[in-house]
């Protein structure tokens, strides 16, 4: 059950940790989700096109490049949070058909009864495993698919393998892509083998990161946008250029490059993301 702390911090016990919903002191009716002190999400119950995180922006960019303007998208979702990038297809694309998968079912009903989204928006949460629910799919069911799972800080590794991306590939539909939020550090390993596997069976790929991360500086979010088609590099590399903190796009011999000799990761032998550094969030409890 959740519980006040003070009168603003809505603080419950999820099935996965501590959950926090915290509001944002510079914007009305905003929220940052925490568990177990890591921020997982930022919402705008007012404005769900307000995007905070800029890791989130970079995957709302490729989804805004990957299909024309507007038209509907079918999405699935792995790892709900708070709904945020749901919550933006839905205002940004009506009419879209979006499933999300979260294995924490009291962080559902805590993000449900806090932060409600719209009746009109088609989003459909299921709670359990991401890749079981993955493997249910039917061949070519999605035009998208939005990886964004993390058990506490790290993405488990039944998510990080050739097998899962295997399936991902069939339940997209032909030209449709995949989106994955990655979170390493110094020297980088994870996001190189990631890149990797995900190309092994989407080979048309880029990364979009901070400078600094992508040369191995500071622990920080990459994402990957994979498919079997070239996604749009140069308008994705004017977005990120132009956001509030600038990013840089890698593809091509720039991406061979950061891959180098990166092994394909299999079931057998996966392993969770890169733990972050302590104090790597700077979050105040």
């Amino acid at each position: 059950m959740a519980r006040k702390r003070g009168s603003d911090r809505v603080v419950g016990e999820v099935d996965t940790g501590l959950a926090e919903l915290v509001p944002d002191p510079d914007r009305p009716h905003s929220f940052t989700l925490l568990l177990d002190g890591t921020p997982q999400s930022h919402v705008d119950l007012s404005d769900p096109t307000h995007l905070e995180f800029e890791y989130v922006r970079r995957i709302a960019a490729a989804i805004d490049l990957l299909a024309p303007p507007g038209r509907p998208v079918r999405v699935l979702h792995l790892g709900g949070g708070a709904l945020t990038l749901p919550r933006y297809v839905a205002a940004t694309r009506p009419g879209s058909s979006q499933r999300v998968v979260e294995i924490d079912g009291r962080l559902v009903e805590l993000v449900r009864r806090e932060l409600p989204w719209s009746a009109q928006a088609r989003i459909r949460v299921r709670v359990g495993d991401a890749r079981q629910v993955l493997t249910e799919a039917r061949d070519g069911a999605y035009d998208l698919i939005v990886a964004d799972v993390f058990a506490g800080a790290r993405t488990p590794a039944s998510l990080t393998s050739v097998e899962f991306a295997g399936e991902v590939a069939r339940v997209l539909a032909p030209d449709g892509g995949y989106l994955a939020n990655l979170a390493d550090g110094p020297p980088l390993r994870y996001a190189r083998a990631q890149v990797a596997t995900a190309r092994a069976v989407l080979p048309r790929a880029c990364l979009i990161a901070d400078a600094p991360v992508l040369r191995g500086r500071r622990y920080g979010n990459l994402v990957l946008v994979a498919s079997r088609v070239e996604p749009p590099v140069p308008e994705l590399t004017r977005r990120a250029a132009g956001d509030w903190f600038p990013g840089r796009v890698l593809a091509g011999e720039d991406l061979d490059r950061f891959v180098g000799g990166a092994p394909v990761v299999v079931d057998a032998s996966a392993q969770p993301s890169t733990p972050p550094p302590p104090g790597a969030f700077g979050v105040t409890r």
